[in-house]
């Protein structure tokens, strides 16, 4: 177990290899599966079954990609596409690239031909090590609802689409989203997810967690069933991972630091602007004309009339 320790020492501090690079290198064995099924029964709340792996475009390899981000497209036992992806790297327009990727699997994994009910359902799994949106949770999940704008109904299927679909709401054919923003978690976890995002965060498995998978990671997912070249590549990768958040931090002091500097500037211009109008209302009641007024406040003569 771990004690106290320095921002960014928790992902070298840990027996256990990170799931980033689990994913990349181990998870990829059916051997395996049992730590990837366990998160994603324990985050969509059902049994997941992974009956195989399928290939991405995405998961090509090159040597920005090894430290910055992995993803796994996945098929349950149900036909449906589950893609998990781990971003390390600060991304502004990381929603939309949630979007383009369902958008893609929806389009890539239906026969030419095929009805729009073949259509697969996919689920998007996106654990980010950054500040992604602004919010104070640390797992959102998103789904696509159609809500009346008369009577704020939701738009439901008919008998015979459930039937046929096997399904009991509209959002259930759609992408649905998850986001674990794991690096905001800075408490004891209290819950089976909860347990899951310290792992997925610290690297780390307490000896009292029983979350689905960790069981399996335990036994799995350890540094000293890497071999030596193995070993320096992944500390190689936890070394990227370290400059990266460092990066990240000191993007955001830099940025918090440039506000204030703005906002006191700024307030200082609006008080000096304040102190203007207040002064050309002063000379206005004692008879001064706004020509006058103007050259000596700098004020418009525009604004001056309207005092």
């Amino acid at each position: 177990m771990k004690t106290k320790q320095e921002k960014g020492d928790e992902i070298m501090a840990s027996n256990y290899i990170r799931f980033d690079w689990a994913m990349k290198r181990l998870l990829r064995n059916k051997a395996n599966f049992g730590v990837l099924e366990g998160l994603l029964t324990t985050l969509l709340k059902e049994t997941i079954t992974i009956q195989k792996l399928l290939e991405s475009e995405s998961n090509q390899e090159d040597e920005f990609d090894k430290y910055n981000r992995v993803d796994m497209l996945a098929e349950n036992s149900k036909g449906e596409l589950i893609l998990i992806e781990v971003q390390n790297n600060n991304e502004y327009a990381y929603f939309q690239r949630m979007l383009f990727g369902t958008s893609k699997l929806v389009t890539e994994y239906i026969n030419r031909g095929e009805g729009y009910d073949k259509v697969r359902k996919v689920y998007s799994i996106n654990i980010v090590y950054f500040s992604l949106g602004s919010g104070k949770d640390i797992v959102y999940h998103g789904k696509t609802e159609f809500r009346g704008i008369h009577e704020g109904d939701v738009l439901e299927l008919t008998p015979f689409q459930k039937q046929t679909f096997k399904v009991d709401h509209v959002s259930q054919l759609y992408p649905e989203y998850y986001i674990l923003k794991v690096n905001d978690f800075n408490q004891v976890a209290k819950s089976p997810l909860e347990e899951w995002i310290y792992y997925l965060n610290t690297g780390n498995i307490p000896d009292t967690a029983t979350a689905p998978g960790l069981h399996e990671a335990r036994e799995r997912l350890t540094l000293d069933r890497m071999k030596k070249d193995e070993l320096g590549a992944y500390y190689r990768h936890l070394d990227n991972i370290v400059i990266l958040r460092d990066n990240i931090f000191t993007e955001r002091a830099e940025g918090r630091a440039e506000g204030r500097a703005e906002g006191r500037e700024e307030g200082r211009e609006e008080g000096r602007e304040e102190e203007r109008v207040a002064n050309a209302r002063k000379m206005k009641l004692r008879g001064l004309d706004n020509i006058m007024i103007s050259d000596i406040t700098g004020l418009p003569i525009e604004d001056i009339d309207k005092l």
